[in-house]
């Protein structure tokens, strides 16, 4: 037995693989969870700007986030057509707008010859020019031009000129402002965007037994008839 194993011919037939071993670099050693301090969270991100939404006028900021939606769902064409058709309705508001005008401007013409029309209620009016536009009612905001005087005496109210800003407002508010009285308004009623007429009231539609006093230095006496120039430059029709 110890022959066998101390035998160098069986030692050197015997050959005992070795495996090879290869140098692997390990990674730098993590700092111990258990000394180190804790981690410190992340910042919040930034709050979001607020989104503005707009009224009953639809403004093109306003309707964007519609764009970018068919956009990213349906692609640039249908993106596209949406901006189509926004730029087409603002095309067609202006192009009637411009209609409008023109078809008023066009059926308004100046009167050759005034004739006197007198109402039931005692108001009598001469046609200067027959308006081509709207008749106000109301609730519709009306912007005239207006001279007044007291038949036989002085002005107490005139928009006309240049430097003179007109008269606006809505039709049937009450109180009264800038000399209107209720025969004014009954007149005005009766008239379209563009028309003019000279207008006599009677003291009853007009300030009655009382008079008035515009704070101006001039009074206008009780029972007084008066005279007016009433044109009207504008009519906003009051949504129904």
């Amino acid at each position: 037995m110890a022959t066998f194993f101390g035998s160098p011919l069986f030692v050197s037939t015997i050959r005992i693989p070795v495996a090879r071993t290869q140098s692997v670099s390990l990674p730098p050693q993590l700092p111990s969870l258990s000394n180190s301090s804790p981690e410190t969270p992340p910042p919040p991100p930034p709050p979001l700007p607020p989104v503005q939404r707009g009224g009953r006028g639809t403004s093109a900021d306003s309707t964007d986030w519609i764009a970018s939606g068919l956009t990213r769902r349906f692609g640039l064409g249908a993106g596209l057509a949406w901006a189509g058709f926004l730029a087409f309705g603002v095309v067609s508001e202006q192009i009637k707008t411009r209609f409008e005008v023109n078809q008023q401007e066009a059926n308004t013409r100046d009167v050759e010859k005034e004739e006197e029309v007198v109402l039931p209620n005692g108001i009598r009016y001469y046609e200067l020019r027959v308006g081509g536009g709207a008749t106000p009612r109301k609730g519709d905001l009306v912007v005239i031009d207006l001279k007044g005087s007291v038949q036989g005496d002085g002005v107490f109210v005139d928009t006309f000129g240049k430097d003179k800003k007109p008269l606006a407002l809505v039709v049937g508010s009450r109180p009264y402002s800038k000399g209107m009285c209720e025969g004014v308004e009954m007149v005005l009623r009766t008239m379209k965007n563009g028309g003019k007429r000279r207008v006599i009231v009677p003291s009853t539609l007009g300030f009655g037994e009382e008079g008035a006093d515009f704070g101006s230095g001039f009074k206008i006496l009780p029972n007084a008839t008066l005279e007016y120039i009433v044109e009207v430059e504008k009519v906003s029709i009051a949504p129904s």
